[in-house]
């Protein structure tokens, strides 16, 4: 059976949202990964990171750290460090596209240094006391270059390969080539699991054939935010409801309120995971099921990603929920 995972998404997938997230629509949801820990001159963590790992922080859920590294003593110390917190599985970050990470070396920008990698690679499993999970784009400038980069993943006791198959340069843009996904499935010696443009049971349904079957897990990042309770229906479960998706955002509200100072950063955390939610309410009738979105509350989406206050996000929240 297939297993599903949230993937990390940087400042979206904090523990606020994790644990209501877990609370309200956590069926089917087997590990959370947190989006990535940078390594530090001086220190494993920041104060900041150690409180969104912390077990106590996230209760009942199977969270898997991720770290973004590009050298072997930096990881390992973030590494050590959490498994003194109780963690038994990391998972190493080659996939972040973006060019502050990327054009640091670091992210999908160490899949173009092939050699130092497998240096990194080796010292890491050999001297980890975790297991090891990897989440991958299939190369830096080219679909091509994923060849020689799964044989050195496939040297080393990989506890998960996830694979997000897009280069770098292409961000989250265009098609993912999937059957770059499923030429490795016929290769790999490690668990696979899939990531990229999972909106519903079709993707899973030509994911699984077009990988003969090997497939181990699905990994889900823009489709949650979109649908919160994809992974719920993925797993035999029912689409939200009104009630489900209001007292959502309303606890989402009241955990960022207590947690941020001042109304501007709580409205910001608001707006975007409403720009997702929003993208799938313009297109079609996700949120509203078998009910036409109307020009009113389509412009009442719209309308939320501009507003200025708590009070008026609250009132055009309530409209566009009404409607459900």
């Amino acid at each position: 059976m297939i297993k599903y995972y949230l993937a990390p998404l940087e400042g979206i997938t904090t523990r606020i949202y994790r644990n209501a997230l877990h609370d309200f629509f956590g069926e089917g949801i087997q590990k959370y990964f947190t989006p990535f820990l940078v390594v530090h001159e001086k220190r494993a963590m920041s104060n900041k990171e150690i409180k969104e790992i912390l077990p106590e922080n996230n209760k009942g859920i199977k969270l898997i750290p991720q770290i973004l590294a590009d050298d072997a003593e930096g990881f390992l110390r973030i590494d050590a460090a959490l498994y003194d917190f109780g963690y038994r599985e990391v998972n190493l970050n080659l996939g972040c596209p973006s060019k502050t990470v990327a054009g640091k070396g670091r992210g999908s920008g160490f899949l173009g240094r092939v050699c130092r990698l497998d240096d990194f690679l080796s010292e890491i499993y050999e001297k980890s006391r975790c297991d090891i999970s990897i989440k991958a784009r299939i190369g830096e400038k080219s679909p091509d270059e994923f060849k020689d980069l799964l044989e050195i993943f496939n040297k080393y006791p990989v506890k998960e390969l996830i694979i997000h198959p897009r280069i770098r340069y292409e961000y989250y843009k265009g098609t993912p080539h999937r059957d770059v996904f499923y030429e490795a499935a016929a290769k790999s010696l490690v668990p696979l699991s899939y990531n990229g443009d999972i909106q519903g049971q079709a993707d899973i349904d030509e994911v699984v054939k077009g990988s003969g079957g090997k497939l181990d897990s699905v990994m889900i990042g823009r489709g949650m935010l979109r649908d919160p309770s994809l992974i719920r229906q993925l797993a035999g479960g029912k689409h939200y409801n009104k009630e489900e998706i209001k007292e959502f955002l309303k606890r989402l509200r009241m955990d960022y309120s207590q947690e941020l100072s001042g109304e501007t950063p709580v409205l910001q955390k608001l707006k975007e995971i409403w720009s997702y939610m929003a993208a799938d309410y313009e297109k079609s009738d996700t949120l509203a099921q078998s009910q036409s979105v109307t020009c009113d509350q389509s412009q009442s989406v719209k309308d939320i990603l501009k507003c200025r206050s708590l009070a008026e996000y609250k009132m055009l929240e309530m409209k566009i929920l009404s409607s459900i």
